[in-house]
């Protein structure tokens, strides 16, 4: 009786466990899966005993197959039974991920149209990030030293070298016997042979060393004679060379000048004198700036000639072709950019005498020597080129070649409109020269003659006998016509059309050193001679319209200002002096006087500024600025032309 109680007490425990009431409705339970294993049929006994299980509603026939799989929960189907868990401990992980995947697989295939699975939606929340901090300890340098010797550096070099098959190379050693004496021998040989390889290692590490010390060297000059490392080397030199001399620059320029902060002397300080006293209002040559370098120290200044494209580029001979001894001559070209060395520097292997710059081709200069050679060279690279050399001309000159001049002849047969250099020598002959690709030549303008210069007009042959010829130019407007100075007196007029007579003579009676037309008015010249007189003439009268009497006897140079008509200069080996004609006839506005021991030898005017260069004997030329000389506000050309008409009155 007790038994069967217990049999109803857990059947009815199982049946109710079968349902779940929700709020007084029963709720079946989802059935579990049971292809896993077969479980057990639960079977109801009454009080008595008796089987009242009941009968399932449909009876499945033998053929029948469910026309769907069993329906399952996912919660189901990771729910394993004892006997799974078992097994899936002892069987491999793989597998069971495996079985898990195709039981998932199969849940999502039920899942379609099936009523119990319910999709919602899930809202989670993300907490707020959190700092993480990671503490490490201080990274420190330490200095660490190793002594290596020679076996050190032998082995690390065995231990570098590989086969061919990439196994390392083994090094045969010294057999030894196995007596003690040739044992011995044996390790000496060894030891030696050891050694040996070790020396010829350093050796190779050495050699190495010194190749790649060779290749920094190579680099290095590379770099270093290099076009664009030449040109930082010049951009950074104008800046510093600018800094220096700014306020010189500038003066020379006529622009304001700066206060230097760092400079001690107070603005104005410099305008007076040693006394303290401020300097008169009197005309006055200034030094502005000195052209000079240890190259060109001590060297006689023989001619200067400005660029006719680059007013800053100034080329300047250097040598004494009066001395006996005559030594190979210096060019140099400066630009006032950069006082303290010239941008280009070349010789020459005779004395240099004239310079001229062609104004079709500024970078071309020509050049006359004493030797009788005329020469043009460009200099618009480092290294300067002779392009052309009368050295192995037939014609060349045969005495010192006194003045060479760029002219642009008329237009020759071939449409060539091309500039040609005009030489005048101490042989008597004016010559024009041509370069061509091939050859340098020439021919003959005039050829003077001793009793021929004493005739105004002739037809007849010049005879061989020659007048020296001193210094030539050209007229600035029509450069067909020329004057030419000669050694005996007379200023010929000539023309370079016709060679064979002067169109007119000016009577002068002392060698004339120099000749030059204005720039202003083209009717009128000034010449010098060795004589103490500075004479004025006007094309159209054969006598001086104008002489001035110079402070001493002999005058080498006459130039004309570029910027004042009524304004021209005045050399000799004493002194430089400065007349205006505004001012006076009779004497000369400014008289600056050479340093003790110094002689002046070269005369120059620059463009654009009120300043002249002197060159001298100890190679240095001096930019001097003029102060104080009040030309007035007129015009340049009537100024002139006032003061020649009223001479040109009281001469007729």
């Amino acid at each position: 009786m007790r038994k069967n109680s217990l049999a109803r007490t857990a059947s009815s425990f199982r049946s109710s466990r079968s349902s779940i009431s929700v709020g007084g409705r029963k709720r079946n339970k989802p059935k579990r899966s049971t292809d896993q294993a077969p479980r057990r049929a639960v079977r109801v006994f009454d009080v008595d005993g008796n089987d009242v299980t009941p009968l399932p509603l449909h009876r499945a026939e033998p053929g029948d197959v469910t026309s769907q799989p069993d329906r399952r929960l996912l919660d189901e189907l990771f729910t394993d039974s004892e006997s799974d868990r078992v097994k899936s401990s002892s069987s491999f992980c793989g597998t069971s991920c495996s079985e898990r995947n195709v039981k998932y697989a199969d849940l999502c295939k039920n899942r379609l149209d099936n009523n119990e699975y319910v999709g919602r939606a899930m809202q989670t929340c993300n907490g707020a990030l959190k700092d993480k901090q990671i503490q490490t300890d201080k990274m420190a340098a330490v200095d660490e030293g190793t002594i290596a010797s020679v076996w050190d550096i032998y082995d690390s070099f065995c231990n570098q070298i590989k086969t061919p098959s990439g196994e390392e190379a083994v090094y045969p050693e010294t057999t030894m016997n196995t007596s003690n004496g040739q044992e011995k021998r044996g390790q000496q040989s060894s030891s030696c042979s050891s050694f040996s390889t070790a020396s010829t290692i350093c050796s190779k590490l050495e050699m190495e060393m010194c190749e790649d010390s060779f290749n920094a060297d190579y680099h290095l000059q590379l770099i270093m004679s290099s076009e664009s490392f030449k040109y930082s080397l010049l951009v950074m030199e104008r800046s510093i060379v600018a800094n220096i001399f700014q306020t010189r620059l500038a003066a020379y320029r006529q622009l304001p000048t700066m206060e230097d902060p760092d400079s001690t002397v107070k603005p104005g300080a410099e305008e007076r004198n040693e006394d303290g006293e401020e300097s008169s209002s009197s005309p006055t040559l200034k030094h502005v700036l000195t052209l000079s370098c240890k190259l060109t120290r001590g060297c006689n200044i023989s001619s200067m000639a400005w660029n006719k494209k680059n007013p800053d580029i100034l080329a300047v001979g250097y040598g004494d072709f009066e001395s006996r001894n005559q030594k190979p001559s210096l060019i140099c070209c400066w630009c006032l950019k950069n006082p303290t060395w010239p941008e280009r520097v070349f010789n020459c292997h005779s004395c240099v005498i004239s310079l001229d710059f062609s104004a079709d081709h500024p970078s071309q200069l020509a050049v006359g020597m004493h030797a009788g050679t005329v020469a043009i060279y460009d200099v618009s690279q480092y290294n300067v080129t002779c392009i052309a050399d009368s050295s192995d001309c037939l014609k060349k000159h045969l005495k010192p070649v006194r003045q060479v001049n760029w002219i642009k002849p008329a237009m020759t047969l071939s449409g060539e409109d091309r500039d040609a250099v005009v030489s005048v020598s101490d042989d008597g002959r004016m010559a024009k020269w041509f370069h061509s690709s091939n050859r340098f030549d020439c021919s003959d303008l005039m050829k003077l003659g001793k009793k021929s210069a004493k005739i105004k007009k002739t037809k007849q042959v010049l005879p061989l006998a020659v007048t020296p010829v001193f210094c030539v130019d050209f007229h600035p407007t029509d450069s067909n016509i020329y004057v030419v100075g000669t050694s005996e007196g007379p200023i010929h007029k000539g023309c370079v059309s016709n060679n064979l007579n002067f169109l007119d003579t000016y009577q002068h009676f002392h060698p004339v050193n120099h000749i030059e037309w204005s720039p202003f008015s083209s009717d009128v010249f000034l010449s010098c001679s060795s004589g103490q007189i500075i004479h004025l003439w006007r094309k159209d009268l054969f006598t001086p319209l104008l002489s001035f009497t110079s402070t001493q006897m002999a005058v080498d140079a006459v130039k004309w200002s570029p910027n004042w008509s009524t304004i021209f200069a005045a050399r000799n080996e004493e002194q430089v002096e400065i007349w205006d004609l505004k001012s006076s006839i009779m004497h000369p506005t400014i008289v600056h006087h050479a340093a003790a021991g110094v002689k002046v030898k070269s005369l120059l005017f620059t463009r654009g500024t009120d300043c002249v260069l002197v060159g001298d004997t100890d190679g240095q030329v001096t930019v001097y600025r003029i102060k104080n000389l009040r030309v007035g506000e007129d015009k340049q050309v009537d100024s002139l032309d006032d003061i020649i008409n009223s001479a040109a009155s009281s001469y007729i």
